[in-house]
C-alpha cells in the first residue's frame, strides 16, 4: 500500500489495527450519548445568536461588535484543537470528554448571571476550550469502536446531532426567548446538559490497559502536515466550517432584521434549516454504507457525497438570498438537505485515513484549520452587514467557499485508504529528492 497516491490511482483494501478492532465491538448506546452531546453542544455555541437581537438591543453595540462577541467562542476551540487530539490518543477519552463536558456546560449556564461585553467575551472563551475536547473524542471513539462499512451511519448520526442542535436551539429556545427572555434560557440550558454526564460515566467503557500499544505511535504532527490528504481535509473542513458557522451565528439575526420575522417565525423558519440537515445526513450516511456494503468504491462514495453537497450548498446560498415569498422557505428546506449531504461524510474521511492510533491528532489538526476560517465567518459577516446594510456579499461569499471545499474533499484528498505511518514517517526523513517511480504525499 503507498502511503499517498493521486486521485486516479487504484484503490487498495483497508488494513484497520486489528488490536483497535477486534477488542472494541460497536457500542451503540454511547453512539446515542455522542449524539446527544454534540446535540446539546452546538445548542451551548449557537445559544448567543439566538439571542442576538435582544443583545445588541441591551447592550448597545454595533454589528461588528456584535460579529465579534460571536466569533468569540471560535478562536480558542480552534487553538485548543491541537492539544484536544494529542491529549485524547495519550489519554483515555472517557475523562477527557467527560472534563470538557463540564466544563462547557457549566459554562452556558453562568452566560444567565453576567452582564456586560468583556464579561460575555470572556465566558464565551471558556466555552471554546470546554468544547475543543468533543469532535477529537468522538472520531477517537468512533475510530476505535466501529468499522468502515458502519461509519458512514456513526458519522451520519453524529452530524444529526450536531444539525439538530441549532434546531432545537432555535425552535425551543426562540420560543423561550421570546416569552421569558434569554438569561433564563441560558440558565435552563446549563444545568439541565450535566444530567447527561452520569450517563457517559456509566455506559462508556474504559480504556483498556493492552490500548496502549494500540495509541503507540512515533509518528506525529510534522507527519500529518506532510500528507497531501490531510491538506485536502483541512480545505474541505475550512469550507464547512465557514458556511455552517455563518447559519449558525447569524441566520437568526438575518431572519429577524432583514427577512423581518417575528422571534417564534425565526424559530419556525431556522429549524427547518436545520431539521431538515439531519434528516440528510442520517440518509446519505446510511446510503453510503450501503453502496460500501455492495462492492462500490469508498473512496468514490464518501468523496462523491461531500463534492454533491459542496456544490449544492453553494448553489442554494445564491438562490436563497435572492427568494421571496414561499420559494424562499423552499430554498432554506433544500439549503438543510444539501447541508446535511455536505458533512455526513466529513469526520469518516479521517478515520480512515489517519487509523485508530492517529485519529485523533488528524481530527485535531483538521478542526484547528477548519475552525480558524470558520471564526472568520461571524466577523467578515458583520463588517460586511456594516458597510453594505445588506446580507448579499456574505451569502455569496459562503457560496464560494462551500465550492472551495468541495475541490478540496474530491481532488486533494487522495484514495481512502490507512496510512502506514510506521513507513512513511522514514520515508519522508529519508528522502532528499524523490526517486523515479516512487509515490509521494
Amino acid at each position: 500500500m503507498s502511503v499517498a497516491a493521486s486521485p486516479g490511482a487504484p484503490e487498495h483494501p483497508l488494513k484497520p489495527d486489528p488490536a483497535a478492532t477486534a477488542s472494541h465491538p460497536p457500542i451503540y448506546g454511547v453512539l446515542f450519548l455522542l449524539s446527544l452531546s454534540v446535540l446539546i453542544n452546538y445548542v451551548d455555541r449557537s445559544n448567543l445568536s439566538i439571542a442576538a437581537p435582544l443583545l445588541q438591543d441591551e447592550l448597545g453595540i454595533s454589528a461588528s461588535q456584535l460579529g465579534t462577541l460571536l466569533s468569540a467562542f471560535f478562536w480558542p476551540y480552534a487553538l485548543m484543537q491541537i492539544p484536544a487530539g494529542w491529549l485524547v490518543d495519550r489519554v483515555d477519552v472517557k475523562w477527557v470528554f467527560a472534563a470538557g463536558f463540564f466544563l462547557w456546560t457549566a459554562a452556558t449556564g453562568v452566560t444567565a448571571i453576567l452582564h456586560g461585553f468583556t464579561a460575555l467575551l470572556i465566558i464565551r472563551i471558556v466555552l471554546g476550550i470546554g468544547e475543543s475536547v468533543a469532535f477529537p473524542s468522538y472520531g477517537k471513539v468512533l475510530g476505535a469502536h466501529f468499522k468502515e462499512a458502519n461509519r458512514g451511519f456513526a458519522n451520519a448520526m453524529i452530524m444529526a446531532g450536531l444539525a439538530l442542535g441549532p434546531a432545537f436551539g432555535m425552535l425551543v429556545g426562540g420560543a423561550a426567548v421570546a416569552r421569558f427572555g434569554w438569561r433564563p434560557f441560558f440558565l435552563a440550558l446549563g444545568f439541565a446538559g450535566l444530567i447527561w454526564l452520569p450517563l457517559w460515566m456509566i455506559w462508556m467503557p474504559a480504556r483498556r490497559r493492552n490500548d496502549t500499544k494500540t495509541t503507540a505511535c512515533k509518528s506525529g504532527y510534522l507527519d500529518i502536515f506532510c500528507h497531501r490528504s490531510a491538506w485536502g481535509t483541512c480545505i474541505g473542513q475550512s469550507a464547512i466550517n465557514y458556511f455552517l458557522y455563518f447559519l449558525v451565528t447569524w441566520l437568526p439575526f438575518y431572519l429577524v432584521r432583514a427577512r423581518h420575522l417575528s422571534l417564534i417565525q425565526m424559530a419556525r423558519a431556522g429549524a427547518l434549516v436545520f431539521f431538515m440537515s439531519a434528516i440528510s445526513a442520517t440518509v446519505t450516511g446510511k446510503l453510503s454504507d450501503r453502496w460500501i456494503l455492495e462492492g462500490a468504491s469508498i473512496t468514490r462514495v464518501r468523496k462523491g457525497f461531500m463534492l454533491a453537497g459542496h456544490v449544492g450548498i453553494g448553489i442554494l446560498f445564491c438562490l436563497t438570498v435572492l427568494a421571496s415569498g414561499w420559494i424562499f422557505y423552499v430554498m432554506l428546506a433544500l439549503t438543510g438537505v444539501f447541508l446535511g449531504m455536505s458533512m455526513c461524510n466529513s469526520w469518516a474521511i479521517p478515520q480512515i485515513l489517519a487509523g485508530p492510533r492517529m485519529v485523533g491528532r488528524w481530527v485535531g489538526v483538521q478542526n484547528f484549520i477548519g475552525n480558524l476560517s470558520g471564526a472568520v465567518a461571524p466577523v467578515l459577516t458583520g463588517f460586511l452587514l456594516d458597510r453594505t446594510g445588506s446580507f448579499y456579499w456574505p451569502f455569496i461569499i459562503s457560496a464560494v467557499v462551500a465550492w472551495i471545499g468541495g475541490v478540496g474533499w474530491y481532488f486533494v484528498v487522495g484514495p481512502l485508504e490507512e496510512v502506514e505511518w510506521e513507513s512513511f514517517r522514514p520515508i519522508r526523513r529519508a528522502t532528499a529528492l524523490p526517486t523515479p517511480g516512487a509515490s509521494t504525499p
